[in-house]
């Protein structure tokens, strides 16, 4: 039976080239290739997609930065197809491997020369009065903030139905430790060991100087309500997708039982990403 890649494409005209190149090579290897381009534009929570992948599909490639990754995965959703990504972005935490062992590493996987690694995801839900209105699975973070106008946000958080704190501060995110490199990084937080199984809640400019990040474990349920007359609070999932959170609205944020299968290059080292990523030193200062 002929494979089927999926190859999701950034909007640059680099990563459009290599793309050609890959399809064309693939398609001379008896691969069959279902391409996707254009696919970050960030909708708003209910919008109803307009695709998802087809479950037989061998794995899925993807040319482009870390936004283009987290549209890739949105667009799998809960199918545990098996997904590279190939950095040509600025940061690009999320990729694998660089164009320039493209072709290398997907002769490997072609080949089921490969290892994934799981990576874990949160499920988040909005409930209002009885009722869910919406659900969202994220491999990055959950992000409670302000508009740009806005008062400080009074942000009531429980861990499995006991009482917190009420983090008032410019908004709270809640990453995974893949999100640990993201925008939980950029406000303060930790970074986390893809395979520690760890939920990490970090402050957005916290008003209290003594509240810091803090990880609780992956089994934990994260509850978090706003308070009375609260508005112009917005929950943005993995920066894909955003809603307006009401005060009278509950937001439940917990393990997904849906990892992410990310392929591993046997060469390539978490932390060698990092320290190349956040340009650290090996030297003395």
């Amino acid at each position: 039976m002929m494979k089927r890649i999926g190859l999701v494409v950034k909007n640059d005209p680099r990563a459009i080239q290599k793309a050609n190149e890959l399809e064309n090579w693939l398609m001379s290897q008896q691969i069959h290739v279902l391409r996707k381009e254009n696919m970050s534009q960030t909708p708003s929570a209910g919008d109803p997609e307009t695709s998802h992948a087809p479950d037989d599909l061998f794995c899925v490639l993807v040319l482009g930065g870390d936004g283009t990754f987290l549209s890739a995965v949105r667009w799998i959703g809960n199918i545990p197809i098996p997904i590279l990504g190939i950095k040509f972005g600025e940061v690009g935490f999320l990729a694998e491997t660089s164009e320039d062992n493209l072709f290398v590493a997907v002769n490997a996987i072609i080949h089921n020369e490969i290892k994934t690694q799981q990576r874990m995801r949160l499920v988040a839900s909005v409930v209002r009065g009885e009722r869910a209105v919406f659900s969202e699975t994220v491999l990055n973070d959950v992000v409670v903030n302000k508009k740009a106008l806005a008062r400080l946000a009074n942000i009531t958080t429980f861990l499995d139905n006991h009482y917190l704190t009420t983090y008032r501060a410019d908004g709270l995110i809640i990453a995974t430790p893949t999100g640990s490199t993201a925008y939980c990084l950029a406000a303060g937080g930790p970074i986390v060991h893809p395979a520690v199984p760890g939920i990490i809640l970090t402050p957005i400019c916290p008003f209290t100087l003594t509240i810091r990040p803090l990880i609780i474990p992956d089994s934990v349920e994260i509850r978090i309500a706003l308070e009375k007359k609260s508005s112009d609070i917005l929950v943005t999932f993995d920066g894909q997708s955003c809603m307006e959170l009401h005060d009278t609205d509950t937001l439940i944020i917990q393990k997904s039982q849906y990892p992410v299968q990310m392929i591993k290059i046997p060469e390539q080292r978490y932390f060698d990403i990092v320290k190349a990523k956040l340009r650290w030193s090996g030297s003395r200062v």
